[in-house]
């Protein structure tokens, strides 16, 4: 556009100064150099309009190109694909991302323990919330859960030990318990609220038990169950980290004087993975498992019971 405006500025500006030596040596009046100027101007606006035309074509269809090209948002295109009970469960990890809501009404319209009553929360994940479940039309039942006696489930499918941690007072010191029963960890092996390094799990199983301490609440460490493979995690070859936080899970106990329970020297293979008679997936009990792990868990209540609160 420069370069047509500086050529015609050129070309007319010569022939301009041709005319106007024309017109001084013939004596022309001032009013044919007024014409004369007046067309160069208009030659001018011509040229510059016949430029822009294509040049405001140009940048429209750029335009144009960019908007027909743009992708589609992955997230809103992740979004459409699930279906509408995962949908609410990717907005319930953003708006209650411990799930307080599914105990909260419960836990009020608990009444405060009878006298002598000795009440003990279970509080876990799956393994736990799955205790005592009946059968369904795609699940065997899961024997029973302590039946006649004053325990309370409080077990969240999927949860990880910091979000555990953040309804432990809710759902555990508020229930003015005798005993919390802690099986907790699988899910922080299996990634499911990140990744975590033991020593995390480890500090979160710390901070609970301190709080239950802090609350008079007697507390029983549950080794976690063996696995070898988790079924909506394959690859991450989970039993060596289990060996090992199980370790610690049972010296840390034996360090500050709480109960430890082993479910898992009973329940695993020799690959450190659950027994295949004992699950029907590798992770979460069966009726079998469950009637192995409940004696446990009632000695180490009973053994807890004993011991004095600090």
């Amino acid at each position: 556009m420069a370069a047509f405006l500086r050529a015609v500025q050129a070309r007319e500006g010569g022939k301009l100064a041709g005319l106007w030596r024309a017109r001084v040596e013939g004596g022309h009046t001032l009013d044919r150099r007024k014409r004369l100027s007046c067309a160069l101007c208009g030659c001018l606006v011509v040229g510059m309009l016949v430029c822009s035309r294509p040049a405001f074509a140009q940048a429209t269809a750029a335009a144009t190109s960019v908007q027909d090209t743009k992708t589609a948002d992955p997230a809103e295109a992740y979004w459409e694909k699930l279906n509408p009970h995962q949908k609410s469960q990717v907005e319930r990890m953003y708006n209650d991302w411990a799930f307080l809501a599914k105990f909260r009404e419960a836990d009020k319209q608990l009444p405060p323990p009878a006298a002598g009553e000795m009440r003990v929360v279970f509080l876990g994940d799956s393994i736990t919330e799955g205790w005592g479940m009946k059968a369904t039309a795609t699940s065997p039942g899961r024997g029973e859960f302590f039946p006649g006696k004053p325990y309370i489930n409080r077990g969240i499918s999927g949860q990880t030990t910091p979000q555990m941690l953040l309804r432990f007072r809710q759902d555990v010191v508020e229930l003015q318990p005798k005993v919390v029963v802690l099986l907790a960890g699988t899910n922080d092996i299996a990634e499911n609220t990140g990744k975590m390094t033991l020593g995390e799990i480890e500090n979160n199983i710390e901070s609970m038990s301190e709080l239950a301490r802090a609350n008079g609440i007697r507390l029983v460490l549950c080794s976690v169950l063996p696995a070898s493979e988790f079924p909506w995690r394959k690859g991450l070859e989970p039993a060596p980290r289990i060996k090992a936080l199980n370790a610690w899970i049972k010296e840390y106990a034996a360090k500050n004087n709480f109960v430890y329970v082993d479910y898992y020297s009973p329940m695993a293979n020799n690959e450190g993975g659950l027994k295949p008679e004992l699950s029907p997936d590798g992770v979460h009990p069966n009726r079998a498992g469950y009637e192995i792990m409940a004696p446990l868990a009632e000695a180490g209540i009973a053994e807890a019971l004993k011991k004095p609160i600090h």
